[in-house]
């Protein structure tokens, strides 16, 4: 199954890693891999069915009972990179800015931690029962789901282009909190929304965020203009701030019109990966990403969505904020999330680092069912999930 918004697709009838299937006809789920794999699912039955609410006023914990999710203990997080490592990783790309090697790279780490077990139901005190207050709801998925972990992201932290792909016998189960548009496409016109620029604040942003976003949408202009008609491709809005709960980001958009002949698989050649998760120039950006990270990202920063074949229409997300099941890690199954920072010259290492603190933070809270600020957050919770 897949799950985009309030659109739940079902019945599925062809897999495919060939993405000129998107050019065909129905409703086909994209999960694109950073790394290179691309697999699009086709479902024969799409429809309206909004996530049922939690109740008003539920604790983290009720609403993922509520789902039927129990996330991983908070204090069992690792990273691909500490900080130690990251901060060199910072200090090279610097070094090799410097020497006119490439102009920025987005430094990655990814965050994984094992997926526990049904819990045993405990006696309620006062009920006499052996109801737990963790106990799913009727109707509830089993733990571990992925389409249950977007229910508690949709409560916890919801995002414009959140979605479920849900492919086990395939090996994908992603839910991605996405803030950003990779592309969305109605007819010939196609549009992307690259990110470039995180704070706490709007007041927080620095002049380095500003230039980082207008260097990547450069990039998103000439990844389009080589797919799209001359004199097609423009910047409707540029650095433009915009909040998420926990931060705020600076968003541009870059749109143009596909020339006559151009399809899915002209356009994945063009814009894939995404600019904003690679670099500039962003051949030199993927070389140095190989070098320097110490794990592959999988579906992080690669794209999550839907294409509409018969109506033309489509809106792929970049798989940013996004947790993925690998059920073939050593000792069981385990959830992955990703976080990068943008490196420039301007670049402070220990501030990148913190950036990449500052986008996983929330989302591994409510993934691990403890919100920061909440009386189900004790503070050496929060404060290791902030320090991982």
């Amino acid at each position: 199954m897949a799950r985009f918004g309030p659109l739940v697709a079902t019945d599925l009838r062809d897999v495919t890693d060939d993405v000129a299937a998107l050019d065909s006809s129905g409703f086909w789920a994209v999960a694109a891999d950073f790394d290179g794999r691309t697999l699009c699912a086709r479902f024969g039955d799409v429809r309206r069915a909004p996530r049922p609410a939690p109740p008003p006023g539920a604790t983290p914990a009720e609403v993922a009972a509520h789902a039927g999710w129990r996330g991983p203990d908070p204090r069992t997080w690792t990273s691909s990179a500490d900080q130690e490592t990251y901060e060199a990783g910072v200090r090279e790309i610097r070094a090799r800015i410097a020497t006119g090697e490439v102009y920025q790279v987005n430094l990655c780490r990814v965050l994984s931690a094992p997926l526990p077990g049904r819990p045993t139901p405990t006696p309620t005190p006062g009920t006499g029962t052996g109801a737990s207050r963790y106990e799913p709801s009727e109707g509830a998925r089993p733990y571990g789901d992925i389409d249950a972990l977007g229910a508690v992201l949709a409560a916890g932290n919801p995002a414009p282009y959140a979605g479920v792909v849900r492919l086990p016998a395939h090996g994908v189960e992603i839910a991605t909190a996405s803030p950003e548009l990779f592309l969305r496409r109605r007819g010939a016109t196609v549009e992307s929304g690259p990110i470039k620029g995180t704070a706490r604040t709007a007041q927080d942003f620095l002049a380095k965020d500003h230039a980082e976003n207008v260097m990547i949408v450069d990039l998103v202009r000439n990844d389009l203009g080589r797919v799209c008609a001359t004199g097609t491709v423009t910047v409707p809005a540029l650095c433009a701030v915009e909040p998420h709960p926990g931060l705020v980001h600076l968003v541009s958009t870059v749109r143009g019109e596909l020339r006559p002949g151009a399809g899915w698989p002209e356009l994945f050649a063009a814009a894939f990966p995404p600019g904003s998760v690679t670099g500039a120039p962003k051949s030199s950006a993927l070389r140095i990403i190989a070098e320097l990270e110490t794990a592959p990202r999988g579906p992080y920063c690669g794209a999550v969505g839907w294409v509409d074949a018969d109506r033309r229409t489509a809106e792929l997300a970049v798989g940013i904020r996004t947790f993925w099941i690998d059920r073939d890690a050593p000792g069981g199954p385990v959830l992955r999330f990703g976080a990068g920072a943008g490196i420039t010259w301007g670049s402070d290492p220990a501030g990148e680092w913190a950036e990449t603190e500052l986008k996983a933070e929330r989302l591994l809270a409510v993934a691990s069912e403890v919100y920061p600020g909440t009386r189900e957050a004790p503070a050496e919770y929060t404060g290791y999930v902030r320090g991982i």
